[in-house]
This record gives structure tokens, sequence and C-alpha cells, in this order.
């Protein structure tokens, strides 16, 4: 059984199509929707291929048009991104996003897996602890040998004690100094973060295309180009 894990696709549909893995399922992690030009193909392409999906903050934003609990850094470029996406997304792709769980559990080879797209807490805005310690307190009491989260758009792999905690990092929205896109494969209990280059360039021009409000066109163009948030 091959896994391949995929978290922040953003609206990202030329990193999503370039995704260079097989696999028997895929499992994703949230916020399929916002800051990214293809939303639609997105939602498409998913709901067509993915075995396991739960509710990120930004599908949750598009479903219910609800954005109260972003944070004042990134509201301008969500708030404006959510608008475009509300108005290409069909009626059944916004029912679809409504009605993703926002948490999951599966049993895989052996391990039970336990996927929220923030924290099992908060399982929309949670945010991380940055310690071994604060990671004991997360999986006190969780179910689960494996707990898959995203939200962050940086990859993690760690264990705490016999557990694993794997962040895939994002495929449509990277944060971490670079443009490559990032995903996590699951094969016979192994483990691995894997990042790949997609067509940035052609993103960005699509991106371009919206007529979004300059500056937060110019952040969005920049967090695609460079990495950084």
């Amino acid at each position: 059984m091959k896994l391949v894990i995929i978290s922040d696709i953003h609206g990202n549909h030329e990193a999503l199509r370039a995704l260079p893995e097989e696999y028997d399922e895929l499992w994703v992690l949230g916020d399929l929707v916002n800051y990214g030009p293809q939303p639609r193909e997105v939602v498409a392409d998913i709901m067509d291929k993915a075995s396991l999906v739960v509710q990120g903050n930004h599908d949750h934003a598009v479903a219910y048009d609800d954005d109260s609990r972003w944070s004042p850094r990134y509201r301008p470029i969500a708030e404006a991104t959510r608008r475009y996406t509300s108005s290409v997304l069909s009626e059944a792709q916004k029912v679809y996003l409504r009605g993703l769980p926002q948490q999951a559990q599966a049993k895989r080879d052996g391990l039970l897996f336990h996927l929220t797209h923030a924290m099992p807490s908060d399982p929309l805005y949670g945010r991380y602890p940055t310690d071994t310690e604060g990671w004991d307190s997360v999986l006190d009491g969780l179910q689960a040998d494996v707990l898959l989260v995203g939200h962050t758009h940086v990859p993690i792999l760690r264990k705490v004690r016999d557990r694993i905690v794997l962040n895939p990092g994002s495929l449509g929205q990277p944060r971490t100094g670079t443009s490559l896109a990032s995903y996590a494969v699951c094969q016979n209990g192994h483990f691995e973060l894997k990042s790949f280059r997609y067509p940035v360039e052609a993103t960005v021009a699509k991106l371009r295309e919206l007529a979004l409000p300059r500056p937060v066109e110019s952040e969005l163009v920049a967090i695609l180009e460079t990495g950084s948030a």
C-alpha cells in the first residue's frame, strides 16, 4: 500500500497535476482553495482522485462564507481570493467542501492514522507546538499511531515517543524558502518527505490574469516564486 499525502494546494492546479508520484491512495489534509488561480480545477481533480480528504480553514471559509478567524497577516490576500474562489466554484463543489470532515481516521498496513488540517483540538486554526513536550500534550489521549497535519506549509517528520507526526508541507504554496512543491509518501510503514519542481511561471501567469488588487497580486506572486511569506 503506497499512500501519497498532500496538503495546502490552494488553487494551484499546475502543482497538483505535476505531482510525480504514483500511488494506491491519495490523502489530502485540507486547503484545496484560495490564494491560487484555479480552485475549480483543483476541487474537481481531488473529488475524482482522492481517497481521504479533510477540510481546511480556507475550504471552510469558502463553503460557509466565513472568514472570521483569519489572522490580520493574511486577511487581505485571503479575503480577495475567497471572493474570486466563490465566484468560480460550482454549487456542487461548494457542497463538497461543506461536507468534508474536519478530522478522519484510517487504518493501513497495521497503522492507525489520524488526519486533520491543523490540530486535533482545533482542526481548522490550531497552532503547532515548537517542542517535543508540546507534541506530547497534543498526542496525549489521541488514539492513533500517526498524526497527519497540514496548515503551516512547512514539512515536519518527527517521532514523538512511539508515534509519528507528519506534515507534508504545501503542494501549492510552499513557505520553506524555495518554490519546490512538497508532499509525503508512506509505504510499508516507511515515511518520506519529498519535493519537486513544477511550472511556477504558469501559475503566476494565471494569477496575473485575475485582476486582483495590486498589493494582493504582488504578495501572492512573491510567495510562489520565493517560498517566503
